[in-house]
């Protein structure tokens, strides 16, 4: 072999070598130094989470005292019996409800709690006798003759869960117990939709994940009202005092609080932490000017303007920038010596009897007149002491629907026992806690499910290892919520929604998921494409060259054998 021959072979193993080391080398080093580093997530169990098919159970017992069943009817409890209701929300969520329900007849002490004077005090002697499980109601009949209840109520309910039903007729022969059960089942099951909860509660709370029109207008207005279910809520009682040379204002919000607003966010605790702070805010003006009406001699602010009040001030109140969590303001306004007296009016023209208005998911704002006390001799500026069991009577009742308490009207015929100093009854709990369960659940697997949708739809999103473990922890916990509440442990259940929630939150919003902190792929190539190309154009084109010259050899030698 020539010089020239040994040249050109060295050359093309030069370049076969240098092509291997890049295909065999380069490329899959490149390749796992590149990558996008995606850790894996449980996508078969969150794909079955997207299809929400929720059970609720709950235990109903139902007591039968002396006197509303025949012996031969009572031989035949106690018996268990189990309904179920099955609802279709949309093609993704359904929901069915089982009731299982225990008859059995009163026990002497039973007996003795029912002979109360009045169904407050059987109410309070039942309880001492046993304490129902959270989420479970106990229904007790009482014969028609009883005088238990009021002329005309045929259902009482008092604070905790149970309530007293009496029946519309006497006991008799010949009627089964089948029938017994039978007619007293539309009663027991108002019962259970005002003390658990109703189908139109659980759709609203499963609002979320179903389009507008599978829910009614009335009950969403309902449920736009109340604040949306949180793990926390910052709750701060404001007092705006336009001119302070007009009055020196004195207020006892940290007794008012401790006494009227504390028994309720005590009970609540299972439902959400609660932080209350307070203000006072001096030069503080409404954002509408009232004006003076004559037919009331006194100054008015109709419903229209309203809704022009809370801007202005709420620039003043400062506390939701620093807060993470939903802010209730309560804000409690004295107006000055010279708008006083100030009443707020209905869209009818008519005196709105607290003097107070609320916006929904805000807050609720009240008026306190103190025009009394600019009398003739008056010195200003006039010392005044406000009465805070008012005004905590009216930013109570505000707090209640702010945070999804329903104080519906009851049926025709009910008798519902007020919730006393606690500010809440033990089924008004169960009933928000129920929804407040399914809710969480919803709106967890609605985030879950969208953020998996999100990362496989953009695969150059980093998945760290941490964001897996809190997708797989929402989960695991959204498994635990749906179980509890198939066996009726709303407690559990409760307890679990939250932890769903906020896993399914922290992962959806890291801020290492952000799609713009990573490279498109037309970035990339051009990125890659100046580094690559110089190295890459000599090794194509020898080994171009090489194949060139196999195909011109091989033809040589057909040549010659030719």
């Amino acid at each position: 072999m020539t010089t020239m021959e040994v040249e050109r072979q060295r050359g093309r193993y030069a370049a076969l070598a240098i092509a291997a080391v890049v295909i065999v080398v380069g490329v899959p080093l490149w390749w796992r130094t590149t990558e996008t580093y995606r850790a894996w997530l449980p996508v078969h169990q969150i794909n079955e989470l997207a299809q929400l098919q929720l059970q609720l159970n709950v235990d109903v017992e139902v007591v039968f005292s002396r006197g509303t069943l025949t012996p031969e009817q009572g031989k035949k409890v106690p018996l268990t019996q189990t309904r179920d209701e099955e609802h279709t929300v949309d093609e993704n969520t359904s929901l069915r409800y089982k009731y299982e329900t225990k008859y059995r007849t009163a026990t002497i002490m039973e007996e003795d709690a029912l002979n109360q004077p009045t169904a407050a005090e059987a109410d309070v002697a039942l309880h001492t006798l046993s304490e129902s499980p959270c989420g479970s109601v106990v229904v007790h009949v009482i014969p028609e003759s009883s005088s238990l209840l009021p002329e005309g109520v045929s259902v009482y309910v008092g604070r905790r869960r149970t309530a007293v039903l009496r029946t519309s007729s006497a006991p008799r022969g010949g009627v089964t117990l089948k029938e017994v059960l039978a007619a007293l089942e539309p009663q027991v099951t108002q019962v259970l939709h005002m003390m658990s909860f109703s189908h139109t509660d659980i759709a609203v709370a499963v609002s979320d994940r179903v389009r507008l029109g599978k829910v009614s207008r009335e009950s969403l207005v309902d449920s736009m009202r109340a604040f949306k279910s949180s793990p926390g809520y910052e709750i701060t009682f404001s007092l705006l005092n336009p001119d302070p040379k007009s009055h020196r204002l004195h207020w006892d919000i940290e007794g008012a609080v401790q006494n009227y607003i504390q028994p309720l966010l005590t009970k609540l605790a299972p439902v959400a932490n609660f932080s209350i702070d307070s203000q006072i805010l001096y030069y503080a003006v409404l954002g509408v000017n009232p004006r003076f009406d004559g037919s009331f001699n006194a100054y008015t602010l109709n419903a229209e303007s309203l809704a022009h009040v809370i801007n202005p001030v709420e620039a003043r109140l400062g506390s939701s920038a620093a807060s993470s969590y939903p802010v209730l303001n309560f804000l409690l306004y004295v107006p000055d010596a010279h708008h006083s007296p100030l009443y707020i009016h209905g869209h009818r023209k008519q005196e709105v009897p607290s003097n107070a208005f609320h916006s929904p998911r805000w807050g609720g704002i009240m008026v306190y007149n103190v025009n009394d006390r600019y009398g003739p001799g008056a010195e200003f500026p006039v010392d005044v002491s406000i009465d805070m069991a008012r005004v905590m009577g009216v930013f109570l009742a505000q707090l209640r629907l702010m945070l999804g308490v329903q104080s519906s009207a009851p049926p025709p015929g009910f008798l519902v026992e007020p919730c006393g100093s606690a500010g809440l009854a033990d089924w008004e709990l169960d009933r928000l806690m129920w929804s407040r369960s399914v809710e969480n659940v919803a709106t967890a697997t609605t985030t879950i499910t969208s953020l998996a949708q999100l990362l496989d739809q953009i695969g150059n999103i980093v998945i760290n290892d941490n964001i897996a473990q809190q997708v797989s922890s929402a989960v695991t916990s959204l498994q635990l919520a749906v179980a509890e509440l198939e066996m009726g442990n709303l407690g559990f259940a409760l307890q679990y929604s939250k932890e769903a929630i906020l896993a399914s939150e922290r992962a959806f919003f890291d801020p290492s998921l952000l799609h713009l902190l990573y490279f498109p792929d037309d970035q990339k190539f051009a990125i890659y494409i100046p580094l690559f190309l110089p190295m890459c154009v000599p090794i194509l084109l020898s080994l171009l060259k090489i194949a060139s010259e196999i195909r011109q050899r091989r033809k040589d030698k057909q040549a010659k054998k030719d």
